[in-house]
């Protein structure tokens, strides 16, 4: 077994952290983490494909792999809705799924379902992708820093940073410049090999990074969730009770740090 394989088994295992952890941790109902539950099941059917773990026809392989592929940033995109600052721009990354959506029916309209319509749609979604967790990066790690908060948004979307920012390059080398093609335009399997496991490393690196961050925004998740209900609880007993200044503290502003 040469180290393609080895790492190809190592991230096939890493991969099913998260979805262990979104599954145990409750995390599968909340909000949009259902949707990065589907994205890591998605990523580790094909690893596991890819792998020879699940025997499938080249045919089901390849198309698996374009649908995979077509289905990355949209899925990102929506899951990214978890880190918006407001309603607003929740609205705002919805509206960029959808029309990154209709941008993919359109260029498969014109290109057909190959290849090279899978080159051309996998760029601008890798760059809208990177671009999102770069503002979300600096954003949540700014807040983590300086008032101990987020440290779990920051952690998960350094994972999702790191994870394609590689992709992104693997991407370039692969898909646009094709260095694995030799001279006669023939692929290099040594090459290709070398791609995939640059591409297993890091996927097990930001499995591993998004683990971490999963657990430690639970924590946070389920504070805030003790926090409403107290808030809630403090609501009835003052219910017949008139106030001048209605009763909302820092500590019990859910409202505000949902979005925080």
């Amino acid at each position: 077994m040469n180290w393609y394989s080895i790492m190809g088994l190592v991230s096939s295992f890493v991969l099913a952290g998260p979805i262990l952890l979104i599954l145990t941790l409750g995390l599968a109902r909340y909000r949009s983490f259902p949707i990065l539950l589907l994205y890591y099941c998605s990523v580790l059917a094909y690893n596991l494909i890819t792998e020879k773990y699940i025997p499938v026809s080249f045919t089901v392989e390849q198309n698996w792999g374009f649908i995979n592929n077509l289905a990355d940033a949209p899925m990102l995109i929506l899951f990214l809705s978890y880190f918006s600052p407001s309603k607003i721009f929740t609205q705002r990354l919805k509206l960029v799924a959808v029309s990154f959506i209709l941008f993919e029916a359109i260029v498969i309209s014109i290109v057909g379902f190959n290849l090279d319509a899978i080159t051309i749609i996998i760029g601008p979604g890798l760059l809208i992708v990177c671009g999102l967790c770069l503002f979300f990066f600096i954003r949540h790690t700014k807040q983590a820093i300086e008032n101990r908060k987020a440290t779990g948004k920051a952690l998960i979307v350094t994972s999702l940073l790191f994870g394609y920012g590689c992709y992104f390059f693997i991407y370039l080398m692969y898909y646009v410049f094709k260095a694995q093609n030799d001279a006669n335009g023939v692929p290099n399997e040594q090459y290709v090999n070398d791609t995939f496991l640059v591409f297993f490393i890091s996927t097990s690196l930001s499995a591993f990074l998004m683990c971490i961050g999963l657990v430690v925004e639970q924590k946070r998740i389920r504070k805030l969730k003790e926090l409403m209900v107290t808030r809630k609880e403090l609501s009835s007993l003052y219910t017949e009770t008139k106030r001048a200044v209605p009763l909302r503290t820092a500590m019990l502003d859910f409202d505000r740090e949902q979005w925080n």
